[in-house]
């Protein structure tokens, strides 16, 4: 019966999303219209709903062709650059906290919306009860850009989510330790200090030099960390506080040779770089694609190896939380969710391939090449690494005795360049 259902939902939301563009090629005019007029006459007051809703219903500009990455790559970027509302005398490098997200993202999100919100499908069955479908529509795309299964994919709302699924997930006595790195965000923290406190288990660190200059070294720091009580190796692929690309293909093999569980924080990657999770050879891996990937806030992922499926607990426990047989869907029961959010993350995923993610990485790296050297210029100290190898989208620099909120501050208000440092 339920499986019946299931394909039922299926069969039904994408015949739906289907009915739902023609409604609103016809209806988006419309709609655009009376929310204007309401604006206008008063009934309403929202700041720059008339520029806003005019660039929702004007076409969104075109992609540039290929060939002109090939002749002309600044001015490729620049013809990118015209997909985002993003003011033009603004200069947003701060996609490490929150991405914007590009005109093909943000209408498919309000058309969602716009259709949804009308609460009419044939069936009363499908919307809105949208916590409890396979959402098989944005996890099948968002599989093929992580190089695995939609069955070891759930759709979460950010890392913090997903980090939270990881340490509360395994089995672990009182005693029994996981290693973290000294620059985990708060998020990758949090839950295991939690659970430290609560249930007695051991949080031990192993150092990340600033820079990091060597991967072996950074290997030999995690080994010898690593004890009989350890079960558990929890790291950042990136780390926010300064930016580094840790090797954790060489962790992973390291931590399956020690008979350890490998967990990934990748938060800071999914959309800044080429992901193939399968490649890494971990063991669980999240992300928050709101980020680099630029899709709606709220949207995230966890990846749970096929063989650890069963022996995980379900954190966020509602309809079938102990279901198997759906494999890692059940960690996306979470009540109801946001399907324009969730179309919105499919949306992101098309635009990133649309581009082609190598591209992407390699822009991300020749911008990082001229920061720090521009920076090195200036007499800054480079805390992430001064190999490339190490830096993607991101890095870090001190510049004493110069403390980071004013020059942000200073950034913001002379130039309206927006940054983001770690203290």
């Amino acid at each position: 019966m339920r499986e019946q259902r299931r394909s039922r939902l299926s069969s039904l939301s994408s015949a739906a999303a289907k009915r739902g563009l023609e409604v609103l090629l016809m209806d988006r005019r419309n709609f655009l219209q009376s929310a204007l007029a309401l604006a206008g006459a008063g009934s309403i007051s929202i700041p720059g709903v008339s520029a806003f809703a005019e660039q929702l219903h004007v076409a969104t500009p075109p992609m540039p062709d290929n060939s002109l990455f090939d002749s002309n790559e600044d001015e490729y970027w620049k013809q990118i650059r015209r997909q985002f509302i993003i003011p033009t005398d603004e200069i947003f490098l701060n996609n490490g906290t929150i991405g914007s997200c590009p005109l093909p993202v943000l209408k498919t999100v309000f058309e969602t919306y716009y259709k949804t919100e009308a609460l009419d499908p044939v069936d009363p069955e499908d919307w809105p009860i949208w916590g409890y479908f396979p959402s098989n529509e944005v996890r099948d795309p968002l599989a093929q850009f992580l190089g695995i299964t939609r069955d070891e994919l759930a759709l979460t709302r950010n890392s913090t989510e997903s980090n939270s699924y990881m340490a509360n997930g395994l089995d672990m006595k009182a005693g029994d330790e996981v290693l973290i790195s000294n620059q985990e965000h708060p998020s990758g923290q949090g839950p295991w200090r939690l659970r430290a406190k609560r249930y007695g288990i051991v949080v031990k660190e192993y150092e990340i030099p600033k820079p990091l200059t060597d991967a072996s070294d950074l290997l030999n720091r995690i080994n010898d960390a690593i004890t009989p009580r350890t079960r558990i190796l929890f790291t950042s692929h990136i780390t926010t506080t300064t930016g580094v690309v840790q090797p954790v293909k060489q962790i992973c093999d390291l931590a399956r040779t020690k008979g350890l569980v490998s967990m990934i924080d990748g938060a800071q990657v999914s959309g800044a770089m080429r992901l193939n999770i399968r490649e890494i050879g971990c063991d669980m891996y999240g992300s928050s694609p709101h980020k680099w990937l630029m899709a709606p806030k709220g949207s995230g992922f966890l990846y749970v190896r096929d063989e650890l499926i069963d022996r995980m607990w379900s954190t966020i426990t509602s309809g079938e939380w102990d279901n198997t047989a759906i494999r890692a869907e059940r960690f996306q029961h979470i009540g109801t969710s946001n399907l324009g959010q969730l179309y919105g993350l499919r949306a992101a995923i098309e635009f990133a391939n649309q581009i082609g993610i190598d591209r992407i990485e390699k822009r991300h790296r020749q911008l990082n090449d001229y920061m720090w050297s521009k920076m090195k210029a200036c007499g800054a100290e480079n805390v992430t690494s001064l190999d490339p190898e190490f830096r993607c989208a991101m890095v870090s620099v001190a510049v004493p005795p110069i403390p980071i909120h004013p020059l942000e501050l200073a950034l913001w208000s002379r130039y309206k360049i927006r940054i983001r440092g770690g203290g």
